[in-house]
């Protein structure tokens, strides 16, 4: 799923602006080397969600994972296909989403076909959100929300050792 923010990356966010960190050896410590990677699917192209489908090798911005095909709806790109970018999202484009003008990182999927089933058997129900094709599982069928909101939203667990 979606890559984060990355390593390296000029960012108008000073917190996410030049990371440094050890995520790659990390995630090969678990088990996961770049090169194993085989998918990696963006659920959005939000700065947060693309910055490590690249890495910076010398002076230019390179797949991370290799061996990936990088996944994204037709929704989605088309919509910032369309869109005149700022030049902070301008930027995250030319390091995170197209690193090179000829070969097209991220790749649109097609749209759902309407009747079509999202998770669980239950249909789209597309809504307006955080992003383009943003949308809810479910209908106003959905049961009400339970008092107990652990039983909903679990702790989250890493799936990536914490650095030592």
């Amino acid at each position: 799923m979606d890559t984060g923010i990355g390593n390296a990356k000029p960012r108008a966010n000073p917190a996410w602006n030049g990371l440094d960190t050890d995520f790659l050896q990390r995630l090969a410590a678990a088990g996961f080397p770049p090169e194993s990677v085989d998918l990696v699917i963006t659920t959005h192209l939000h700065t947060d969600h693309v910055g490590w489908n690249t890495r910076l090798a010398g002076e230019d911005w390179v797949p991370t994972f290799p061996n990936a095909r990088y996944l994204t709806s037709r929704t989605e790109w088309d919509h910032w296909a369309a869109t005149d970018l700022d030049e902070a999202r301008r930027q995250m484009f030319r390091d995170s989403v197209t690193p090179r003008p000829r070969r097209r990182t991220v790749r649109p999927r097609g749209r759902a076909r309407p009747g079509a089933r999202a998770g669980a058997g239950r249909p789209p129900d597309p809504r307006p959100g955080p992003h383009p094709g943003a949308g809810r599982r479910g209908t106003a069928r959905q049961r009400p929300p339970r008092a107990d909101h652990r039983r909903q939203h679990p702790p989250p667990r890493a799936a990536v050792p914490p650095p030592t």
